[in-house]
């Protein structure tokens, strides 16, 4: 009788355990299988949030097919403790497996309404603009110019209401230390706390998440750390033989070449141009550095250098002085820092505009003055025009 009873147990559980392994595997799929949701929707997760509240969320606008196997698959790939603060797209039939992905994989939010400060050379352009989930594209809702004389719009002002915008920083190559700590000062979801300018060319120009009531000393620093990382990988992967003796000269360096050109192809091009005027000891003859010289990158000159400029002495100014000027003279990207550690190979010593938004390049001074010539014919035509 025992032998009987403990065969049948037996028989019991083997069948539990196919049927256990058969519940396993059809949760697996059902995890995995395209979810119910028909059109993307916006899912906001709250600051302390639970994968608890996440799955009640999804039940309601009917994203997920069970709220227990989504909060099981979470905690059975480990993810449950990785839930993220912010607003995320969850595209059409996504699967709990690709939800669980979204709201733990962190980033910048993918969804819900966002502010762009673009800060550039002469002004601050605000973008306010919301995605539609349903297209996944953006609409604008307003765009405005930082201004103390006139009141943002009306969508700038709702959207900070709301609560929920993500905010966003894109510094311009090229702008001075002076005018980003000026133009970050005007921007009212930060906190001015700064009064003096960070080193020139210290600052990565590029895009960073802010948020209201950031510091605009802290999103500084975090300008400064990255130009630092930004300026040490590329200077350990420079070329042999450059005329640069430190991180400084090369970052001096680039900053000329970033004011120099806005083509990404020519960078390379008018990097060599300098290397070799360097290591000819040529000066470098660069209008950029004498217009530096008189603004000292507070501001813009807004009209063309004067021959007695071209002739001043100061620091920056490369006409006069020999090699490279004492500082950078605006903040490089990280394109024109690797430009200047790694240019073109050429033979080049002269660029001139060409009246396409690039340069012509020569090897000699005849054919500089050719290029000269024709630039001037260029400007010439384009003033008889009007």
């Amino acid at each position: 009788m025992w032998r009987h009873i403990a065969s049948n147990a037996f028989t019991f559980l083997i069948v539990g355990l196919f049927l256990l392994a058969g519940v396993v595997a059809w949760g697996a799929r059902e995890y995995r299988a395209e979810g119910p949701l028909e059109a993307a929707i916006c899912l906001e997760v709250p600051g302390g949030g639970t994968f608890g509240g996440v799955s009640a969320q999804l039940a309601e606008k009917d994203a997920i097919s069970s709220q227990f196997l989504f909060e099981l698959g979470a905690d059975y790939t480990e993810k449950s403790g990785q839930l993220k603060q912010g607003r995320f797209r969850v595209p059409e039939a996504a699967s709990m497996e690709e939800i669980v992905d979204i709201v733990t994989r962190g980033g910048r939010n993918t969804c819900g309404a966002e502010v762009i400060y673009r800060v550039g050379i002469n002004r601050t352009i605000v973008d306010v603009r919301e995605l539609d989930p349903a297209t996944n594209e953006f609409v604008e809702l307003a765009g405005f110019v930082v201004s103390d004389e006139e009141e943002p719009p009306a969508a700038y002002t709702e959207v900070k209401a709301d609560g929920s915008a993500t905010y966003r920083l894109v510094i311009a190559e090229g702008a001075t230390s002076w005018q980003i700590m000026n133009a970050l000062g005007e921007i009212d979801i930060l906190r001015d706390d700064v009064t003096e300018p960070p080193a020139e060319g210290s600052l990565a120009p590029r895009d960073y998440d802010v948020s209201e009531g950031d510091t605009v000393s802290s999103v500084l620093n975090r300008m400064r750390a990255t130009q630092e990382a930004i300026l040490a990988e590329a200077w350990e992967n420079r070329v042999q033989g450059l005329p640069l003796q430190t991180p400084e000269e090369a970052l001096i360096l680039a900053s000329i070449i970033e004011k120099e050109t806005s083509v990404p192809d020519e960078r390379r091009q008018v990097s060599s141009v300098f290397v070799n005027r360097l290591n000819r000891g040529m000066r470098l003859q660069t209008d950029p550095t004498v217009i530096y010289g008189i603004t000292r990158g507070e501001g813009v000159l807004g009209r063309g250098l004067r021959q007695s400029e071209l002739r001043g002495a100061t620091p920056w100014n490369t006409y006069v002085i020999e090699g490279l000027p004492p500082t950078p003279i605006a903040n490089p990207g990280q394109a024109a820092i690797e430009a200047a550690l790694n240019p073109d190979v050429t033979e080049y010593i002269f660029f001139v505009a060409d009246g396409t938004g690039g340069h012509a390049f020569a090897t000699n001074l005849d054919d500089h003055n050719r290029n000269v010539a024709a630039w001037r014919q260029i400007e010439a035509d384009r003033a008889n025009d009007g």
